[in-house]
């Protein structure tokens, strides 16, 4: 069983990096066992680079890549993935554009070549950029009626004021309505390139076969004048309790969001966080908070916690769903929850468990080839180490209960935390 759970793992001796002529990064790893490949990956073109009048720009784009190319329509490219029972798509958040795909592994110059036409030579049809554009709005109207979006929305706004994290990817009605197709045509040629590019793909074919197929598709993508990503600004933590209510008439249920920032992904408090989030609402019946607001309490539709870590700062949050008539009392109960969790951190059994499970589910998360391209895509953005698998276990064995209260501390204090609320 641990030679099967150790080979299981993505290794340096494993996952072949490499780097296409024009730069982009390549990893790939076989795995005979299945006749499909999965391919993913990134490139920084994201919500970085819009200015406040074009919010949602990224997300148009990236959403608008397939939707004809110089050489397909629309139709033809769904036609061609959907008779081979393939698929590719592409999205967008505040860094990169991102992509992913899966095909039989005779189906991969396929995918190679749509991937490439679509990041190339995407052409904007004037047709489907006004579809796009009705479906982005009525998106957006739906959104204003979802308490939970608006509750999100609001808790990073306060969150992150005056900083990228703070702005909702997916833009306003007005700044959706104020794009052009020259914003799209000119974002592409700005910000697309193989600068900063990384593409993983594992399945049934040899890496240096994997290399090959790239090179051929993507190895000769030039784009001289493709911008740098700016930087990320510096951010300032709130200084006491910020709470705020997005009023939506008429609703029969209120979500809240309580939170504050936490470490980014490559923290050495992240796993410490991590566990103790678990403990917090997460693991079970979605930890203490469901345990005390949902179970006990009844108060709650849903109530758990969770870790945002990403490349830049990321949020400590509890989210819930509640009837309005007990917002106030499932508020108190989560703020008392805090409090305890930093005051006393986690019990010795709690720990043990949570760690007991990370350890025991992560060999299903890397079953798939969808898992294993995530999980490599990761390790490669958030600099971790190739090796991070080999070391995963005693990463998580050992974080003691003294470092969850520690990090406890650091990070969440009852006296300075946003407050969204969204109901009627």
């Amino acid at each position: 069983m641990a030679a099967k759970y150790k080979s299981s793992m993505p290794s340096p001796e494993d996952v072949y990096q490499t780097t296409l002529s024009n730069g982009i990064t390549v990893l790939a790893r076989s795995n005979f066992n299945s006749p499909a490949i999965n391919i993913g990956g990134y490139m920084p073109a994201g919500a970085l680079f819009e200015t406040d009048e074009k919010l949602g720009l990224a997300d148009f784009v990236s959403s608008m890549l397939m939707r004809g190319t110089q050489t397909r329509t629309f139709d033809a490219i769904y036609n061609e993935l959907e008779t081979v029972g393939a698929s590719l798509g592409f999205d967008s958040g505040v860094h990169n554009t991102n992509f992913g795909g899966r095909a039989l592994v005779e189906e991969l110059p396929l995918i190679l070549t749509l991937l490439a036409e679509s990041l190339q030579t995407p052409t904007f049809p004037k047709d489907e950029f006004e579809r796009l554009r009705t479906q982005l709005l009525t998106g957006l109207a739906l959104r204003a009626q979802d308490t939970s979006d608006m509750a999100d929305m609001l808790f990073e706004k306060f969150l992150y004021a005056d900083h990228p994290y703070g702005k909702p990817s997916d833009g306003y009605v007005e700044t959706i309505q104020a794009i052009t197709r020259q914003d799209l045509e000119q974002f592409h040629r700005r910000y697309f390139g193989p600068r900063g590019m990384v593409i993983a793909i594992v399945g049934a074919i040899h890496p240096k076969k994997a290399f090959e197929a790239l090179e051929k598709f993507l190895g000769g993508w030039s784009a001289p004048s493709q911008k740098e990503a700016p930087v990320l600004p510096p951010l300032k933590p709130v200084t006491k309790t910020i709470k705020r209510h997005h009023p939506i008439p008429g609703k029969s249920q209120s979500d809240l969001i309580v939170g504050t920032l936490g470490p980014n992904r490559k923290s050495p408090d992240y796993m410490a966080a991590s566990l103790g989030n678990s403990v917090l609402g997460q693991f079970g019946m979605m930890g203490r908070i469901g345990n005390v607001v949902r179970e006990k309490s009844g108060l709650a539709y849903y109530a758990y916690s969770s870790l945002h870590a990403g490349i830049g700062p990321g949020s400590w949050e509890v989210n819930a769903g509640v009837n309005p008539k007990n917002l106030k009392k499932a508020l108190g109960l989560i703020e008392n929850e805090l409090q305890r969790f930093v005051k006393s951190g986690v019990t010795k059994e709690e720990l043990a468990d949570s760690q007991a499970n990370y350890v025991g589910r992560l060999p299903l998360s890397l079953e798939s080839n969808g898992g294993m391209v995530s999980a490599i895509l990761n390790i490669h953005r958030y600099d971790l180490g190739m090796d991070y698998y080999q070391r995963y276990e005693s990463l998580v064995r050992k974080v003691t209960r003294a470092d969850v209260v520690e990090v406890a501390r650091k990070y969440i204090d009852p006296s300075r935390l946003v407050i969204a609320t969204a109901g009627p």
